[in-house]
């Protein structure tokens, strides 16, 4: 008589099992995500195996002769950056993000621009009819007569399919959640069915040497839906991030086994689709208006591309007894927090009553340290209703005591500022090393700062401050 399968209950936000219903994940904390999902009894009556009849692993030398295999280009220069150089054969990229931001508007196109050199490409779509396939294609104006796609689910007969075709270069699964596997007892975009469905996918990619995207789902946190262990299984994670009210959309790596993991592609979404924007820098400060208080140009690094951003900051007196509010966007709120206390501690500038607003204007998310010069710069200016410098430039981390420390690849920050027209630029304070010398390019000026109380004076010093 066969097995019953028996159940455990498994949390959909991070993949966590339990062996009876419960509201709260303890794992992750989530809410009401907690499944009844069934398990099927091991081959065999689940006898454990014997030791001793595995057959012999064989090792070899790390210092092989064969040559890797060559990176396959998309087209798409932004894309191929943050691949590192272009798809490699047989890798696994996972690709998420916001409902509506544009995946799968980019992998079509991105899909189109590879087929339309000759490999053969195919695109599988559970979310999408083929006629609405080609309707999107039609709208963005693309033309790959030998783009094969197909709308199905399945994964053992998308797996058949596969293993029958030869000279497959790329496969663009979208989406991993609506993929259903008839051996798990579960509905497609759980973790079980997310689990066995990338799985099965991922080894076909591997042993047919096709690459292979998959797009995911991503939960209203902004982390990728499923369990944690699909991210280990690909060789790539990237996040295509971005805000509907603004037309600037940015592709970026969180994990690439074959590249770096900090560079950027931007892209302007456009009627005619995803449009690559190769000098972001003019883009983000085309609308930038001078001489208006707390307002300064963040000197910023993207992976191996310097961006030029502008800071906003806004300060008005707070309403009532409530708690004065601290709005970010585009930046970290603990980090602001920050900053004002040094502000207030070390150069004595009075903020704790006013409410902060702060906005990185373009719609791109700023990560490094090397912002809080700017920030502090856009804070003080609106502070002392005093603009800061129209063509200068600010970059350097702050300390709690108020120092400005030194920054990376400070050189090809000066080279794009100049570049873009700017005369000055404010930054920390050199340190010998060596016989190294910073030169700067011809035209900048260079305001070398080493305490945040130095930047404070420029602007009138904490007298001259709103209160």
């Amino acid at each position: 008589m066969a097995r019953r399968p028996s159940v455990h209950y498994v949390c959909q936000s991070c993949g966590a099992v339990f062996p009876k219903w419960a509201g709260r994940c303890e794992s992750c904390g989530a809410w009401n995500s907690i499944v009844e999902e069934a398990v099927e009894p091991a081959a065999g009556g689940g006898a454990a195996p014997r030791r001793g009849r595995g057959a012999k692993v064989a090792f070899v030398s790390l210092s092989g002769t064969a040559e890797p295999p060559p990176r396959i280009g998309t087209r798409m220069a932004e894309l191929d950056r943050v691949l590192g150089g272009g798809l490699v054969p047989a890798s696994v990229v996972l690709v998420g993000g916001d409902p509506g931001i544009g995946k799968s508007t980019l992998l079509l196109q991105a899909a189109c621009a590879l087929a339309a050199t000759g490999r053969r490409v195919k695109y599988i779509s559970g979310e999408e009819a083929v006629d609405q396939i080609r309707l999107r294609a039609r709208r963005l104006g693309l033309d790959a007569p030998g783009l094969e796609i197909a709308a199905a689910i399945n994964v053992t007969d998308i797996a058949g399919t596969l293993e029958s075709e030869a000279d497959v270069a790329l496969v663009v699964i979208d989406s991993i959640q609506t993929m259903w596997l008839e051996s798990v007892e579960s509905a497609p975009g759980t973790v079980s069915q997310v689990r066995a469905t990338a799985f099965e996918l991922i080894r076909l990619a591997k042993q047919r040497g096709f690459s292979l995207i998959l797009v995911g789902h991503v939960t209203k946190e902004g982390a990728l839906a499923g369990p944690r262990v699909l991210e280990h299984m690909v060789d790539a994670v990237m996040y295509f991030e971005g805000d509907r009210g603004h037309q600037f959309r940015i592709l970026r790596a969180a994990k690439n086994r074959f590249g770096a993991t900090d560079e950027i592609g931007v892209f302007a979404m456009t009627d005619q689709g995803l449009v690559e924007v190769p000098n972001p820098s003019a883009l983000f400060l085309a609308e930038r208006r001078g001489h208006i208080a707390g307002s300064a140009v963040f000197a910023g690094i993207e992976g191996t591309r310097p961006v030029l951003l502008e800071v906003q900051a806004l300060l008005s007196p707070k309403s009532g007894d409530s708690a004065p509010r601290r709005a970010v966007v585009g930046w970290d709120p603990s980090r602001l927090n920050m900053l004002l206390a040094v502000l207030e501690a070390r150069c004595g500038l009075k903020l704790h009553g006013m409410d902060v607003h702060l906005n990185i204007a373009g719609g791109l998310r700023v990560l490094e340290p090397a912002a809080d010069l700017a920030v502090a710069a856009a804070l003080v200016s609106a502070a002392t209703g005093k603009p800061t410098h129209a063509g200068a430039v600010y970059f350097g981390e702050i300390g709690l005591s108020g120092e400005i420390r030194q920054v990376a690849q400070v050189d090809a920050r000066l080279k794009e500022a100049r570049k873009l027209g700017f005369d000055a630029a404010f930054l920390p304070r050199r340190i010998a090393r060596g016989n190294t010398r910073l030169v700067a390019p011809d035209g900048l000026h260079l305001n070398e700062i080493g305490h945040l109380g130095d930047l404070v004076a420029l602007f009138g010093g904490a007298d001259g401050e709103e209160t």
